[in-house]
């Protein structure tokens, strides 16, 4: 790696670059077009030797660079980036660097939702099939710094996201998977046919891969060694549910494998995560026996279906991480269906120009009452057809005590916004933390009133 390498971006993947590549000796320059990047402290205390440019891109040091590493946020629309494509100037990011470095096979997933839970789940299954895992990417530690850590990692489990594919040409996964396709992102792509082309990108020179059955816009075409999962009766090479005695249960093929009633988490979302996860881990050549042993345990990720607490016959969840209405639409799928009773939907954010007319049906099927807050309500409010059972507010606070008052006994309060954070909340974690701290204290005061 010789010649000037220009970081833009100064985010957590930023960062990682600039660390890898300053352990190779490489000359680095480091560009973000935000006045105050939220790593630039960290630089300045680790690299005092960079040089960088914050608050603007600068095209005199872009000429100058023998490669650009963008980070997963920038765009490669951006017209001074751009313009270094036309040129022809080696243009990457984190993923693709990792990829001409790595020397053990990787699990690449990726799909609009569920694949940070689905690399959780196969990291933790690695684990037990006596495996030492990187596990990371677009979820926790940086591509990048798993080929460093102390501890050398026998198998990389990465979640990739469509902005980080669409700079990787190199990665050859062992496996690689699209769990599933919904719009997302249609602020960034110029339609969905160019958002579904960089999922597919995950797909190149792999060996092995998964697909969705339920999901056609996850097929791949391109690689001959296919497993698939499916919430329906699985085929030849397929994991699904089989119904037998009154009971479902996770199968490969024609062998009942686990009763879907032994996961933790319950709903039809989360099945399908864990059929996606035994698929993976299969193709990979783990066994059942480790892999279930994980399912039996694993009790989700944080901000992602997480239950909150339970009062007077009422459950709150916190699904902050769905960001999109692909996210929401499966969480109200997958938790209407398990319930008594029915949901209060708090929803809203950023809509990142998303279509919201998929949410109607399946509020109109599972939500007693719609509460709308953020820059988006307005938006996803026009798209309902029921505009009787919604309400709009200015904040999370007010929703969370409106919902209080809608909620029957067997109800469900759920907060999955179908939409991005940042109008209101540093990130979707922040949201999804005050979300349970305000019911906490609300429920609280309540009980004490009730006294």
């Amino acid at each position: 790696m010789s010649g000037l390498h220009v970081v833009i971006g100064l985010g957590v993947s930023g960062l990682s670059c600039v660390r890898y590549l300053r352990q190779q000796n490489v000359l680095v320059m480091v560009m973000d077009t935000r006045q105050q990047p939220p790593h630039l402290a960290a630089l300045k205390h680790a690299f005092p030797e960079v040089d960088y440019i914050v608050g603007r891109l600068d095209a005199a040091s872009l000429q100058k660079a023998t490669t650009i590493i963008v980070s997963p946020g920038v765009s490669l629309a951006e017209p001074l980036i751009n313009e270094q494509v036309k040129q022809g100037k080696r243009v990457i990011g984190d993923i693709e660097l990792f990829a001409q470095y790595a020397d053990k096979p990787v699990i690449a997933i990726t799909g609009t939702n569920a694949k940070s839970t689905v690399t959780t789940l196969v990291g933790e299954m690695m684990k037990a099939g006596g495996f030492t895992p990187g596990v990371g990417g677009n979820l926790g530690v940086p591509a990048l710094d798993l080929l460093t850590t102390p501890e050398k990692a026998e198998v990389f489990v990465l979640e990739l996201s469509s902005f980080q594919l669409e700079t990787t040409d190199s990665l050859r996964p062992a496996v690689a998977t699209i769990l599933n396709i919904s719009p997302d992102h249609m602020d960034r792509y110029s339609d969905y046919a160019a958002y579904q082309a960089a999922k597919h990108r995950i797909y190149h020179h792999a060996k092995t891969a998964v697909c969705n059955r339920d999901d056609d816009l996850t097929e791949c075409k391109t690689v001959e060694r296919k497993f698939y999962f499916t919430l329906a009766l699985p085929k030849k090479n397929e994991f699904g549910l089989i119904e037998k005695n009154k009971t479902s249960y996770l199968a490969f093929e024609n062998q009942l494998l686990m009763p879907v009633d032994d996961l933790p988490v319950q709903g039809k979302h989360y099945q399908a995560n864990a059929l996606a996860s035994l698929a993976i881990g299969y193709s990979f050549g783990l066994s059942f026996e480790s892999m279930l042993s994980v399912l039996r345990e694993f009790k989700g990720l944080p901000h992602r279906c997480q239950f909150v607490r339970e009062a007077k016959g009422v459950k709150w969840v916190n699904d902050s991480k769905g960001t999109n209405v692909g996210a929401t639409v499966a969480a109200i799928n997958g938790l209407g269906a398990s319930i008594k009773g029915k949901l209060i939907l708090l929803a809203g954010g950023v809509g990142k120009s998303a279509d919201f007319a998929p949410l109607a049906p399946v509020i109109d099927k599972y939500v007693r009452h719609l509460i709308l807050f953020g820059e988006a309500k307005n938006d996803i409010a026009a798209a309902m057809t029921n505009n009787a059972n919604l309400s709009l507010v200015d904040s999370l606070e007010e929703a969370i005590a409106l919902a209080a008052k809608m909620a029957k006994t067997h109800d469900c309060v759920l907060l999955s916004p179908a939409c991005a954070s940042f109008d209101m909340f540093k990130n979707y974690e922040h949201r999804g933390q005050v979300f349970m701290e305000l019911v906490n204290q609300y429920l609280a005061q309540d009980v004490a009133m009730s006294r």
